[in-house]
């Protein structure tokens, strides 16, 4: 971290915070902080290309004032929305390790608390890891609930555990995920939120 910000002066290069709405009934988990993106900005997939679709689709299903995130000043809002990471700091060569996930995972517990305690309902991954991580917070088998994009899991009384594959760079260009299969888990949780 100290080397990034020697080489990037302007770089937020620390803990990247949640962002969005604190009453949130959507929380989306991503993976950590991108180099040039939140970690350049310091709001969760901003200013890099995984935050193209995200916040594209967040504006479509009525999640997002704008459908651009392009720093933590511009005039963006979430509704009903709000954004984490499972990893808060830039991991090395964008690859978190076992030891970093486990650090962070007392930040993520006390996100997911609040969440709960505020009314939430909706945990959208993005990928595995931010699938596991999330697993161990609320202290389930990671066996009993694998990872499949689309999946929907009963995690606990009143929340449910979507999954996604990530909306990385590597992801989209290889069509992996779609424009499309990403609207499909959007448009599964705003119905499951607005039906309770």
């Amino acid at each position: 971290m100290d080397q990034v910000k020697t080489s990037h002066p302007d770089y937020h290069a620390r803990p990247v915070a949640p962002f969005g709405d604190p009453h949130a009934k959507l929380l989306i988990i991503g993976l950590a902080p991108g180099m040039h993106g939140a970690n350049r900005t310091g709001r969760p997939f901003t200013g890099d290309y995984a935050g193209i679709l995200l916040y594209q689709t967040l504006y479509k299903f009525g999640l997002a004032t704008h459908a651009e995130s392009t720093s933590a000043q511009d005039k963006l809002r979430l509704i009903n929305c709000r954004i984490t990471n499972a990893v808060k700091c830039l991991p090395p060569a964008n690859k978190p390790l076992p030891a970093e996930i486990r650090q962070c995972n007392r930040f993520l517990a006390s996100e997911l608390n609040d969440f709960s305690e505020n009314g939430g309902q909706a945990l959208l991954v993005l990928g595995t890891i931010a699938h596991q991580a999330t697993l161990t917070v609320l202290q389930l088998r990671k066996a009993d609930y694998p990872f499949s994009h689309g999946a929907v899991h009963a995690v606990t009384a009143g929340l449910q555990l979507y999954d996604s594959y990530h909306c990385s760079r590597y992801n989209t260009q290889t069509k992996r995920l779609t424009e499309s299969m990403f609207e499909q888990i959007f448009d599964r949780i705003c119905r499951d939120i607005t039906a309770t």
